[in-house]
């Protein structure tokens, strides 16, 4: 198994190249640098994070990939994005960091020297053919095709880390080792080079690395809670976008698609993307929890269950939901529910603050659930009884969870251990949703007919601060008399 790049990728009905073109296409290049002064965002804290990484694993070789690309159909790849732990090492999130891997090389038993291996600019012509043409032939990798990436001595300077050859990682993991760790499941011919039977055999088999490699991101520094922000910022403008395109939205046969389509521009013009695939779901969809067909119309007389978060360019993503009236005001029903799920949501907030363990606004909002379904006669037992480990029947209607850390993943952390997590006290600089939420099936005969079908979700993102928690997501209403007027407004 080699790592290296040993043929052009070329599609089957590429034209064929002659030895004439092949030799004009080399010559007469303009050099285009990059500016000097420019620098990866994250550059002035990175080095701070290898730091705290080096620490955890002394002496031990420490191998991070960025991934390589994923088909999704015959010769097109989805879009690339480099893992999280890679771009939080080194502050390269662009779709040009393919294949690309950090390794923390061991300089003695306290410290580590990080080290980039990268694919180069292609050179434009020159001796070796394939290489040669690389620039112009190669629909994965060319310039020509996807666009510049830097040279070596280009992406040390972004960086400040020092950059080898993707082709010299190959003589790195030949001959005596030392301990080595690689986080796995990430480049599959990474896993196949350090898995093979010899002395690179040495692969994270206990899933520590990738565990601390998420513990280590839980607390956000103050570059990161910016970034957040950002993101939060951006959403809240995709979250208006969607509420002034509902007119045309609710003309279409697919109305749901047309508020996808509507937030995910907002999210392509001002960061990288979606940070997770929109949830658009009108009426009874609003009760799938992950519902992201987005294929329905939009009942002028349901509900909206919006959930979408803006990923910025540093791939920091917000994660909001909000669930409006297509009418533009709620019914007495679509109100009674609405209520129920805020005051769960505010329960939850309350709760947050330093030395808070992280399942306290979970439970808070789950109890206040419990005890407005017991007063509108829904739950078999008492809402005492509902809450109990060995019953948790009030759970037919809300099922998952009140919350997740967030960050450069929209679940963030998730490799993480339970006792620094699920079992942990919140720390000043944690980033985490609340989020409760009621679905209320449309064929769920335990329910009175007018409940039946309505799903409503309430997520925000908050930062726990010195004192309590701030609402990072602020900025969009949550009550209902809030809500529609917001709506009036937009909708003017």
């Amino acid at each position: 198994m080699t790592l290296r790049q040993t043929g052009l990728n070329t599609g089957s009905h590429d034209l064929p190249v002659s030895a004439a073109l092949n030799a004009f296409m080399g010559t007469a290049w303009a050099p285009t640098p990059l500016p000097a002064e420019d620098r990866v965002p994250g550059y002035a804290v990175t080095p701070g994070r290898r730091a705290r990484l080096s620490l955890a694993f002394p002496g031990e070789r420490l191998i991070v990939p960025a991934g390589r690309l994923k088909v999704r159909s015959n010769d097109v790849d989805y879009r690339f994005r480099p893992h999280s732990a890679y771009a939080w090492l080194t502050g390269l999130t662009g779709e040009d960091q393919v294949g690309h891997v950090l390794v923390l090389e061991p300089t003695g038993p306290d410290g580590h020297e990080p080290v980039l291996y990268l694919r180069p600019r292609s050179p434009r012509g020159g001796a070796d053919p394939v290489r040669g043409a690389e620039f112009f032939r190669d629909r994965r990798y060319g310039e020509f095709w996807v666009g510049r990436r830097p040279d070596l001595d280009e992406a040390a300077r972004l960086t400040g880390v020092r950059v080898e050859h993707l082709d010299e990682l190959d003589k790195l993991l030949t001959g005596p080792q030392p301990v080595t760790r690689v986080l796995t499941g990430v480049d599959p011919e990474l896993d196949a080079a350090t898995g093979r039977p010899g002395p690179a055999a040495l692969v994270d088999a206990d899933g520590l690395f990738a565990a601390v490699l998420s513990e280590l991101r839980l607390v956000k520094d103050t570059w990161e809670v910016e970034q957040l922000q950002l993101s939060v910022d951006h959403t809240v403008l995709g979250f208006e976008d969607v509420v002034r395109a509902l007119p045309a939205a609710l003309r279409h046969h697919r109305g749901e698609r047309w508020i996808e389509g509507v937030f995910n521009l907002r999210a392509r013009a001002e960061g990288n993307g979606i940070g997770y695939e929109t949830i658009a779901a009108s009426g009874a969809h609003a009760g799938v929890l992950h519902w992201i067909r987005n294929d329905g119309a939009l009942d002028p007389n349901a509900l909206l269950l919006l959930d979408a978060g803006v990923e910025t360019d540093t791939l920091y993503t917000a994660d909001i939901t909000r669930t409006l009236p297509l009418s533009g005001t709620f019914t007495p029903v679509q109100r009674q529910v609405y209520e129920l799920v805020l005051a769960a949501q505010q329960a939850g907030i309350d709760t947050l603050r330093p030395g808070a363990r992280f399942r306290d606004f979970h439970a808070a909002a789950a109890r206040v659930i419990a005890e407005g379904l017991a007063d509108w006669g829904v739950l078999p037992v008492s809402a005492e009884e509902a809450l109990a480990e060995d019953s948790g029947v009030y759970r037919r209607y809300t099922l998952c969870g009140t919350g997740h850390m967030l960050g450069l993943d929209v679940h963030d952390c998730a490799k993480a251990r339970a006792e620094t997590y699920l079992d942990a006290v919140l720390e000043e600089g944690h980033v985490l949703t609340v989020e409760p939420g009621l679905y209320l099936q449309p064929d769920d005969e335990t329910l009175p007919a007018e409940l039946r079908g309505i799903g409503v979700r309430i997520e925000d993102d908050l930062v726990v601060t010195a004192d309590g928690a701030r609402l990072m997501s602020g900025a969009l209403p949550r009550s209902v008399p809030a809500i529609e007027a917001w709506m009036a407004e937009l909708l003017g």
